[in-house]
Parts: C-alpha cells; sequence; structure tokens
C-alpha cells in the first residue's frame, strides 16, 4: 500500500477546476494544491497560491477534483484466488475508476479470520498494490456463522470491519453477541442481509420474469425479513450495524423506520442494483447473476430515491470477480458476482446526467460517506489531508469494451455499455496513479 513519503514527489497545483468535497459541503471553482502527498490548500483561496518553485500545474478545464473514491465492498482473490484477481490487478482497475481505496472482504482461502491473514493482507497490497488496501476481517470464524471471530486481536492488527462476506449468520443470538461485542471495540459489523432458508435455491428475483424464464426465485422477503431482524439486534445491543447490500423497495422503508428511531445502522448498494434491473438477464445471461438479486424496476427506482435522500448511505462496486468454469454455465449453476471497479464511477453518473441524485450527494456515498464508517482519513478535500483525489470528466462519452478491462476477470455486467463521464487522472498521496 502507498505511504506518503514525501521523497521524490514534486509539488503539484491543479488549477481552473469545480471542487466537489462533501466532507466540507463544498462544491465551487477553485485550485488544490499538494506538497509533500498532502493537501495544502483546496477550494478559491487556492488559486492565488503559487506553490513552491518547481510545482507542476494542470489545467483542469473546468473538470472536477473529488476526493478519491473510497470502495468497501471488494472481493479479491488473494490468497487462495490469485487467478481471479490479485491487489495489483484490482488496483489497477480500481484506479482507473477514480478509486484511491479499497477495503477487501474476508472470503479468500482461508478466510482472514486470524491477526496473521489480516497482517498478510496489509503486507501484500503495501508491495503490490498502487492504491490504499484496507482488510476487513470476518465476522465469524471460517465464515460459518457460528462462533465469533476475535473482534480485537483482528482490530489491532488492522481489520477495519467485520463482514459476512457472501453469506449471511442465520443465529440471531450469534449475530447480538457480535453487536454486542462490536459495540465495546466500536467496530463496525456488515452483513449479508438474506435469510439462506428463504433464498433457498432461487437464482433470481422471484416474480413474472423468473416465471417466464423458468428459474426459481428469491423472494424480497430473504431481504427484508433477514434486515428486519438485524435491524432491532442492533437497537438491542446497541452495536453499529451496516448492511451490506439493499436490493428491494421494503428494505429502504426499513431503513428510513431505524433511522427516524437513531438505530445506529446504515446501508449499502450496488451501482448494478441503481443501474440494472430484472430485465436486464434476458436470455440467460450469468454476468447479470448477483447475489442478492437484480429485482425490479420499482425496487431499482426505490433504491435511487434511498440514495438521494440519505436513507442508503453508501454505494460499492460490489467487484467479485469469477472465472470462466465459474460464469459460462446454465444460469441456474453460475456463479454469483460481476466486476465493478472500473464503472463504480461512471455508472453512479448515470444518475447525476438523469438529475435524479445530485454530484455531492454521489461523491459523498462513493468516498466521504464510506471512509467515515470505516474510520479511515480519507474522504476529504481539507488541508492537512492526504492528496487522494479524482479528475473527473463529467462529460466524455466512452464505452466499456472487454479488450480494455484491467481486472484479471471479465464478467461485468456492463459490457458494451455507453457512459458519459469517467475518471481522466487519479492521484494516492500527490502519486499519480492513473492517467498520463
Amino acid at each position: 500500500m502507498p505511504t506518503d513519503n514525501p521523497s521524490g514527489l514534486r509539488p503539484l497545483k491543479i488549477d481552473n477546476a469545480r471542487l466537489v468535497d462533501p466532507s466540507r459541503g463544498l462544491d465551487t471553482r477553485g485550485a488544490v494544491l499538494v506538497v509533500d502527498g498532502r493537501i495544502v490548500a483546496a477550494g478559491p483561496e487556492a488559486v492565488a497560491i503559487a506553490g513552491p518553485e518547481g510545482t507542476e500545474r494542470i489545467d483542469a478545464g473546468g473538470a472536477v477534483i473529488a476526493p478519491g473514491l473510497v470502495d468497501m465492498r471488494v472481493f479479491v482473490g488473494e490468497p487462495g484466488f490469485d487467478y481471479r484477481e490479485t491487489f495489483a490487478s484490482a488496483s489497477r482497475a480500481a484506479a482507473a475508476g477514480g478509486i484511491t481505496t479499497i477495503v477487501t472482504m474476508p472470503d479468500t482461502d482461508p478466510v482472514i479470520d486470524e491477526p496473521a491473514l489480516v497482517d498478510f493482507v496489509l503486507r501484500r497490497a503495501r508491495d503490490t498494490a498502487t492504491v490504499r488496501v484496507h482488510p476487513m476481517a470476518a465476522l465469524t470464524k471460517g465464515q460459518q456463522g457460528r462462533e465469533m471471530t476475535e473482534f480485537g486481536l483482528l482490530q489491532e492488527a488492522g481489520a477495519v470491519a467485520f463482514a459476512s462476506g457472501r453469506t449471511a449468520v442465520s443465529h440471531a443470538q450469534v449475530m447480538r453477541r457480535a453487536l454486542t461485542y462490536a459495540r465495546d471495540f466500536g467496530a463496525l459489523v456488515i452483513h449479508h442481509a438474506e435469510d439462506p432458508d428463504l433464498a433457498g435455491d432461487g437464482v433470481m428475483n422471484a416474480g413474472a420474469v423468473a416465471t417466464l424464464l423458468g428459474l426459481k426465485g428469491v423472494p424480497a422477503e430473504a431481504e427484508t425479513i433477514m434486515l428486519a431482524r438485524d435491524l432491532r439486534l442492533a437497537r438491542l445491543a446497541g452495536g453499529r450495524y451496516h448492511a451490506a447490500l439493499l436490493s428491494a423497495a421494503e428494505s429502504v422503508e426499513l431503513m428510513r423506520w431505524a433511522k427516524s428511531l437513531g438505530i445506529p445502522a446504515t446501508a449499502g448498494v450496488s451501482v448494478a442494483h441503481l443501474s440494472l434491473n430484472e430485465n436486464d438477464i434476458g436470455a440467460y445471461r450469468t454476468f447479470f447473476k448477483m447475489s442478492p438479486p437484480l429485482r425490479a424496476e420499482t425496487d431499482r427506482l426505490a433504491l435511487v430515491e434511498g440514495l438521494a435522500d440519505g436513507t442508503i448511505d453508501v454505494v460499492v462496486s460490489g467487484h467479485d470477480p469469477q472465472d470462466v468454469e465459474t460464469k459460462r454455465q446454465p444460469f441456474a449453476e453460475a456463479a454469483d458476482g460481476c466486476i465493478g471497479l472500473e464503472t463504480l464511477l461512471s455508472a453512479g453518473l448515470r444518475l447525476v446526467h438523469d438529475g435524479r441524485v445530485s454530484l455531492s450527494r454521489l461523491i459523498d456515498a462513493m468516498s466521504t460517506r464510506p471512509a467515515a464508517l470505516l474510520g479511515l482519513p480519507s474522504g476529504t478535500l481539507q488541508p492537512g489531508a492526504a492528496a487522494d483525489l479524482v479528475l473527473i470528466d463529467l462529460d466524455t462519452p466512452w464505452v466499456y469494451d472487454e479488450a480494455t478491462i484491467l481486472s484479471r476477470c471479465h464478467n461485468t455486467a456492463f459490457e458494451g455499455a455507453r457512459f458519459s463521464g469517467r475518471a481522466v487522472k487519479t492521484w494516492v498521496g500527490g502519486r499519480l496513479v492513473f492517467g498520463g
């Protein structure tokens, strides 16, 4: 993982930019000055500051400068599944998408449930990644849902949260104890809210489309019943709870209810669920098979509304690389998941261009809010902060072509998608990691 070593870093001045910094409620014209990998000034006042001798100057041409994105749901193959994704390949894809921090899930082989494994992730990422990498640890040992991991030791080793990954903790008493234990450490519990018994062997959203395709469905109640349980347990235990991925309209209403009562609960949504619905599965396209599944258009619109009004806190890529052997299968037998690091920002910008979500709210959900939830010193243009920056051209048209994908696996739900807007340069600690 890159460090803010000032040696060899040339001072940087970015002029003529639109600065969007939700951490300060800032959306204005101005400039950014970076010295020794840290932000010295960012805003209208920075325009008049010349900077040290030898400062590199970039004219943004009116493009947006924002805090680098913080993606808090990224599956990386190391250790155990290196052939799917490595820290090196994931960080290249992340940088191309304007992401300066990836938070990795514990679903590896072995599962990240011991301090030594957290240390392995940190050391491996430090040596090979070009963006910042922070690991989550498993919520339960082996992701079996029965015995809690050692939160204190794992947190001390560097775990930033405790997640159930692709699985759910069915046992209510285990979840209650985890939330109580997490409260004592100020830790965040991140749960995949899907009742495995109700989900059964369903492979897509239950409804008319599933019936038409002859596929078994997963009812929205598999999510909403588990989420309702979790929210009540969070109220009972007082621990910080985060629903990893919402997919149903009723889930948004449950989160509104929880927040109205002051329950310490937050929620995330993948950019795929904000952009796509069950009809996109079309002729059994396995790259659109996800967990939770893509649901009806009414659910998608409810998710977008929940994002716009702040009921949903964060937007993630849900980056989950799967290889040919697990995806080139009949739909019912294919693995869940799609990649998303390179398309997180651009797919989100569709909502901005449609007028459904403000740019500031989108950057907040993709950068400032996830950093705050995880206690990371990112997601801000505040002077003194590390210069993790993304330069965004809001209007440039581009097509996401399979030949240009940087991830090791190509299981994208946006193959051939036409976008307007993308990251053109990305800096981590003042060092350019994407864009010539």
